[in-house]
């Protein structure tokens, strides 16, 4: 048995050019493993619902791949179970490259980032589109209701292969909730320090 993601991705002439690089023999032992990593596992699952955005490609019928940015509230990207997952497509600039590419070929690309933690993870899948009339419970089921958008299809991916990456040249970045976090002690340290001084009618 072999992994996945690499009977995928790994085509001969990725082999080829790995033989020529030297690095062929790191992923040797890829080719006979009992991780087949076709299944989300618990880490998987938590780290896909924690994720606010990430990148998806798609291949149009002229062969070019087209990447697009997906963001919504935390946990808008939901595992529906070990081998699917799916969000809700909110309405954004109306060109439907990515809905339109799949009309003609039902490959798709995720890359989800953790910038804080210098993770990532690769899923690749096939996409089904599914509408409210066709599947209006599985819609609901996807929507993030607190969110003011307007949902205009889901998309049901059924995993083929996933991967994580190593943290290498990941430049950590950190979202407004996290930063807030983190210096939430030191503000409430700050406000400790400042009711002592008045409290000795001390001023600052």
């Amino acid at each position: 048995m072999s992994r996945a993601y690499t009977d995928i991705a790994f085509t001969p002439g990725v082999r080829a050019m790995q033989t020529s690089m030297g690095s062929r023999a790191n992923y040797a032992s890829l080719d006979v493993t009992d991780d087949r990593r076709d299944s989300l596992t618990e880490r998987e699952a938590e780290f896909i619902e924690a994720r606010d955005s990430f990148y998806q490609a798609t291949v149009s019928e002229t062969g070019w791949p087209y990447v697009q940015h997906r963001g919504g509230p935390t946990g808008f990207l939901k595992v529906l179970d070990a081998r699917t997952i799916g969000f809700a497509d909110f309405r954004g600039n109306v060109q439907y490259i990515s809905v339109g590419n799949l009309q003609g070929n039902d490959r798709i690309s995720l890359f989800l980032m953790d910038y804080a933690n210098r993770r990532r993870l690769k899923l690749l899948g096939r996409v089904r589109l599914v509408s409210e009339s066709e599947d209006p419970a599985l819609v609901a089921r996807l929507e993030m209701p607190s969110y003011r958008a307007r949902v205009e299809r889901a998309f049901i991916i059924s995993i083929e292969a996933y991967d994580w990456n190593c943290p290498q040249h990941i430049t950590p970045r950190f979202t407004e909730a996290q930063v807030q976090e983190a210096v939430a002690p030191l503000h409430a340290e700050i406000a400790a320090l400042k009711a002592a001084l008045a409290n000795t009618h001390i001023k600052p």
